[in-house]
This record gives structure tokens, C-alpha cells and sequence, in this order.
């Protein structure tokens, strides 16, 4: 197989009731692709469910020798991968049709590294929960840091940037600390307003336990070097937004 143009990076854990959906969703997409499904060490069938792919040649399944988590599946995905742009996906989760080629063509018009787009939020059965979460044409660093509309599962960016930026430190929202390094590094990211992300809405995210989920948002700010202050302050801008977001 030649050289993807876009590595597709899907980390599992136990995801045998939703992954196969995600993977289909993967091959709907109209531009040469290799998968990468890093799984974490799962107690269920999800291997099981992956074995019609298995003999795909742009299908790769990793399994890693101890659970360590999504975002240092992420990572070593990251650095198996081929092509010159990563896009993350999310097992539970799934893009409609067009959505890789969208942002391709995006991010060669814009030139800029990161593009996401927006998303329909979905309940854990897969039907619509009714709510679609938009995200700006241009998100800036000052856009981000107010509130994170880059939603991880829709995220396609250039592979160095990936890696000069890995996701780090699991007691904060480890995407949302690497998208704003790279918009720092690199400037703004490109967004396309339209659904091509269907966002399952399940219970063992990080963000559906909001207390936690607003320490680990706290920390990301630290975490980029701001004051205890500064951070409360952007904290406060995150809260409100997620307030609208999700009433």
C-alpha cells in the first residue's frame, strides 16, 4: 500500500457495542486512508468485532501490553502513522460522508495545520439528542482559551504538528492542552460549521463527571503557565460557555 494521505488514530477501550460503527465510518471517507485502532488493553469482544478488517492492508490494529489510557494511545498512534495528516476518532463516536475531504480541501486553501468541525450530539444509543454544538470558520488562541469548540473526534491536523504536541498530563483534558499549544505555535485552526461529527453522549467520558471535569480544565491553563489567577479567569469564561453549550 502506498503512503496514506490521512492516518486515522482510534483508541478503544471496551468498545465492542459502538466500534464497529466508528470504523465504518472511516472507510465512507473518499481519500486515501490507513487505520490505526490502538486498544487498551479491552476486557470485551472489540477484538472479536475488528476481525472482518483484519486483513484490510490499510487497517492496523495495536494492542497495548497495559491499559494506559487515551491519550497515550493517541500519542502512539500518532507515531506509527504514515500519513501527512492525523485525524482522531473516537470508538464511540462517527463522521458522516465528505468529512475528511472537507477539511483536506480547508486546510490546503487556509493553509493552516488544524481544522475541526462542528457536531450533532447523540445519546448513547445513537439516536439524536436533539443538540448541535457549532464551532467558528477561524478559532484563535484567544478563541480557545475562552472556551475549547475543538472537539477531539473532529480534529484532522498535520502530522508534525501532532507531534511536536502530544497529548499529556491525564488529570487534565489532554486534547484541549495540545490544541492550544499547536494555535499557539502555529496560529489560528480552521473550522467547518457543519455535522460531519456525531458526538455519542456516553457515561464514562471525562466530562460527564462536571466537578472533575472542571479541575482537569483549571489545570489545563496551568498547565500552558498562566497565574492561579489568570486561569480562574479563563475558567469562569469555560464554565459559562459550557453552561450554553450543553443547556
Amino acid at each position: 500500500m502506498m503512503n496514506p494521505l490521512v492516518s486515522v488514530v482510534m483508541p478503544v477501550y471496551n468498545g465492542e457495542a459502538y466500534i464497529q460503527k466508528a470504523v465504518d465510518s472511516v472507510y465512507l471517507q473518499e481519500v486515501p486512508l490507513e487505520l490505526l485502532v490502538i486498544d487498551d488493553c479491552s476486557a470485551d469482544n472489540t477484538r472479536k468485532v475488528l476481525t472482518p478488517y483484519m486483513e484490510r492492508a490499510d487497517f492496523h490494529y495495536f494492542r497495548n501490553d497495559a491499559n494506559c489510557g487515551a491519550a497515550a494511545s493517541r500519542n502512539l498512534g500518532v507515531q506509527k502513522a504514515r500519513g501527512q495528516y492525523i485525524a482522531y476518532l473516537d470508538a464511540d463516536d462517527w463522521w458522516t460522508e465528505g468529512k475528511l475531504r472537507a477539511q483536506l480541501d480547508v486546510l490546503e486553501r487556509t493553509g493552516r495545520v488544524l481544522c475541526s468541525t462542528g457536531r450533532d450530539l447523540m445519546h448513547p444509543d445513537g439516536t439524536p439528542a436533539g443538540k448541535y454544538i457549532p464551532v467558528k470558520e477561524t478559532v484563535s488562541y484567544q478563541d480557545l482559551l475562552a472556551h475549547n469548540s475543538i472537539n477531539c473526534s473532529s480534529v484532522l491536523v498535520r502530522r508534525e504538528a501532532a507531534r511536536a504536541f502530544p497529548m499529556e498530563h491525564d488529570d487534565s483534558h489532554e486534547d484541549y492542552l495540545a490544541w492550544l499549544k499547536i494555535l499557539k505555535h502555529y496560529g489560528p485552526a480552521a473550522g467547518i460549521n457543519r455535522p460531519y461529527l456525531k458526538y455519542r453522549l456516553t457515561e464514562e467520558g471525562k466530562s460527564r463527571n462536571k466537578w472533575k471535569s472542571a479541575a482537569m480544565t483549571y489545570r489545563v491553563y496551568r498547565y500552558m503557565g498562566y497565574h492561579p489567577l489568570k486561569s480562574a479567569v479563563f475558567f469562569i469564561s469555560y464554565a459559562l460557555h459550557g453552561i450554553w453549550k450543553y443547556r
